[in-house]
C-alpha cells in the first residue's frame, strides 16, 4: 500500500521558551516552513500556558494564513479541576479546529467528536487504536517507543490516520513532581519557571559521566534526537500518513525541508542526516525503538 499523501507535522513546542520567543518561532513556521499540519498549545506543565496566552489567537491566525491546518494541544497530565476546566474550554472553543488529546480525561471528553489522539496516549495495539477510532478519533499519534511490526499492523486497520514521532528528543515519561525545580532546590510550587533556562531541555549524566536523559519541568526526555529519515519511505508504504517533527532551537524550517525533500525523492537518506547532524549540532541521533533495538540506538541497515 503506497500512501503519496503522506504529511509532515510540526509538534507542538515541549519546552518551556519566553513567549516572545514562541510567538515568533510560530510565525516563522507560518511563513517559511514546508509542513501541513501544526500542533499548537501547552501539553507538559500548565503553569506556562498563561504566558503564550495572548498570542495563541495571532499564531493560529498567521498559521491558518499560511496555508497550515492547526490542531490545538491539550496536557499530557491533567492533575486538578482547574486543568479539567481548562480542557474544556480548550475543547468547546475550539471553533472548527480539532483537539489533541493527550491525556484519557481529554479523550473522554472529546468522544464523539473528530479529535486527535496524541503520543501520550498509550495506543499500542489495533484494538486500543479501533477504541479511540471508534469514538471520535480521527488520528492517532503513536507512543514513541513502538517497532516497526506494530506501527504497520496499527496503519494496516485503516481506523484511524496513523501519525509517527519522526524527528527530536522523545518524550519518555512525565511526572508529577518537577525535575527542574529540584535540580536548582525549588518547590514545584515556586519553581520560577527555572525551566526556561534550558530551552531544549536540561541534559543529564550518569555517575560515569555519560550523556543519559533529558529533563525538561515534569517531563522526561531522550538525550538522543530520533530521526526515522531513513524509514520515511517504508512508513509511507505501510500506510502512515503523517510524520511529527517536534520543535527544538534549531533551525526547524531547514529540519522541515529536509523531511519533505526526503519524502519528495530530492535528497537521499545519507544526505539527509548528514544535513540533520548539521542543524542539530553535538546530540547523537537514535532510532532504535523503531528497529526494536534499544532506543537510544541509532541503526542502519
Amino acid at each position: 500500500m503506497s500512501n503519496d499523501n503522506a504529511k509532515l507535522t510540526l509538534g507542538p513546542v515541549l519546552f518551556n521558551w519566553q513567549a516572545e520567543t514562541w510567538r515568533d518561532f510560530y510565525f516563522r513556521i507560518a511563513d517559511e516552513a514546508d509542513v501541513d499540519v501544526v500542533y499548537v498549545g501547552e501539553a507538559v506543565c500548565s503553569k506556562r500556558a498563561p504566558f503564550h496566552a495572548p498570542y495563541v489567537a495571532d499564531v493560529v491566525e498567521r498559521l491558518m494564513d499560511g496555508g497550515k491546518e492547526v490542531v490545538l494541544s491539550t496536557l499530557a497530565l491533567i492533575m486538578s479541576s482547574r486543568e479539567m476546566e481548562e480542557l474544556r474550554a480548550t475543547a468547546e472553543g475550539a471553533d472548527g479546529m480539532l483537539v489533541e488529546a493527550n491525556d484519557v480525561a481529554a479523550c473522554a471528553l472529546l468522544a464523539g467528536k473528530p479529535h486527535v489522539v496524541g503520543p501520550f496516549v498509550n495506543v499500542y495495539n489495533e484494538g486500543t487504536l479501533r477504541y479511540f477510532a471508534e469514538r471520535g478519533a480521527t488520528r492517532v499519534c503513536l507512543p514513541v517507543e513502538l517497532r516497526r511490526d506494530a506501527i504497520h499492523a496499527m496503519a494496516g486497520t485503516k481506523a484511524a490516520d496513523i501519525e509517527v514521532f519522526a524527528f527530536g528528543r522523545l518524550p519518555l515519561a512525565i511526572s508529577a513532581r518537577c525535575y527542574h525545580a529540584r535540580h536548582h532546590g525549588l518547590h514545584k510550587d515556586s519553581c520560577q519557571f527555572v525551566c526556561d533556562k534550558d530551552p531544549d531541555g536540561l541534559e543529564l549524566d550518569t555517575l560515569d559521566n555519560e550523556a543519559f536523559l533529558t529533563v525538561n519541568g515534569v517531563q522526561t526526555m531522550s538525550y538522543t534526537y530520533q530521526t526515522l529519515a531513513a524509514e520515511l519511505a517504508e512508513m509511507r508504504d505501510m500506510g502512515v500518513t503523517h510524520f511529527r517533527l517536534s520543535p527544538h532551537t534549531c533551525d526547524m524550517v531547514a529540519v522541515a525541508k529536509v523531511f519533505r525533500d526526503v519524502l519528495n525523492g530530492k535528497t537521499d537518506v545519507e544526505g539527509a542526516d548528514d544535513a540533520l547532524a548539521g542543524l542539530v549540532g553535538d546530540a547523537p541521533f537514535s532510532n532504535g525503538y523503531y528497529h526494536g533495538a534499544k532506543g537510544v540506538e541509532f541503526v542502519t541497515e
